[in-house]
């Protein structure tokens, strides 16, 4: 069995308080001692940035020796608030498989497959972030993309099924102020994962490589995915064939350590500015459809609205969560 660390962002409920984000750390059999650094090096950025948020966090797995990860997984997703505005980031850091059309992850035990993974997410009606860093990652997006759903696969497909490296520059990213594409004072998904992919080129290009992984994002649900390299800072530049939406703008509002303006935001504001940038994201996609005089109208008002919001946060600040 192969290794694999799965790290999950979870929302745990406390009474009359905002949900708080908690990590939960799934980690699978090493394989080798080589691996077995390599992947507690990552968990270990990864553990750090949640301390850094505040976020609560739950290792799964932590024994060499455990056999029931699956079931502790299962039955933690089961525990968890089912209806929130809060996320769930799921992070899956290591090895994985692709046979007979199935792509899995290597636990301690019996393995955890894409199909699986999303029959234990359905009952939940909140955001979620699946982050696979594996081999053979690929075919998760197919299974798991869907509405308020952000997808990022190591690889393009299950036939990548070489080690992945995007595990460690994710683990580095995702809590490098240099990923801050657009300047807002913390570091998305989309971010991390555009600084990353970079750093995968790189390293093929540097070892005189060919590149045998591929990442993808999706997070508009049409199980298509984009690659880091279809971006200009955060704004997509290209669609897959047959998409009908660019994919970046929900990862890029996924962070895990929030800037104090984020975090001076309530759920509702949080709420009503996301919708806001999405707007924003249509508009400039429908901007060759309209009439000039339309189209900035359009923009204007949009951007007159985020204003007011922000304005009112600095004024009367809500309690973030």
């Amino acid at each position: 069995m192969i290794s694999t660390i799965l790290w999950i962002t979870l929302s745990v409920a406390v009474a009359g308080e905002p949900e708080t984000p908690c990590m939960v750390l799934v980690t699978g059999a090493a394989g080798t001692e080589e691996y077995a650094t390599q992947f507690d090096q990552w968990a270990t950025r990864w553990q750090a940035a949640a301390q850094k948020a505040g976020l609560q966090f739950k290792r799964i797995g932590a024994s060499k020796t455990a056999t029931d990860d699956r079931q502790q997984l299962q039955d933690y997703l089961k525990q968890i608030s089912q209806e929130s505005a809060s996320p769930i980031w799921i992070v899956l850091i290591g090895h994985g498989t692709y046979a007979a059309k199935q792509a899995k992850f290597n636990l301690h035990g019996a393995d955890i497959t894409a199909t699986e993974l999303n029959a234990w997410l359905k009952p939940l009606q909140r955001p979620i972030a699946i982050v696979n860093c594996a081999s053979a990652s690929g075919p998760f997006i197919n299974r798991l993309s869907g509405p308020n759903r952000v997808i990022v696969t190591a690889t393009k497909s299950g036939f990548e099924d070489n080690y992945a490296r995007l595990g460690q520059y994710l683990s580095e990213t995702i809590s490098d102020k240099a990923a801050d594409l657009d300047k807002d004072g913390q570091v998305s998904l989309l971010e991390a994962f555009i600084l990353a992919s970079g750093r995968v080129d790189e390293f093929y290009r540097q070892n005189g490589r060919l590149a045998t992984e591929h990442g993808l994002v999706d997070d508009n649900g049409d199980t298509l995915g984009t690659p880091a390299n279809w971006f200009r800072g955060v704004i997509g530049q290209q669609k897959a064939r047959g998409a009908n939406q660019l994919d970046g703008l929900r990862a890029n509002q996924f962070h895990i350590i929030a800037s104090d303006e984020e975090k001076n935001l309530s759920v509702e504001q949080r709420k009503k500015r996301n919708d806001l940038e999405r707007q924003l994201t249509e508009l400039r996609e429908k901007k060759t459809e309209l009439a000039e005089k339309e189209y900035f109208q359009s923009l204007e008002n949009i951007c007159l609205e985020l204003a007011r919001l922000y304005q009112q946060v600095e004024t009367t600040p809500g309690k973030g969560s």
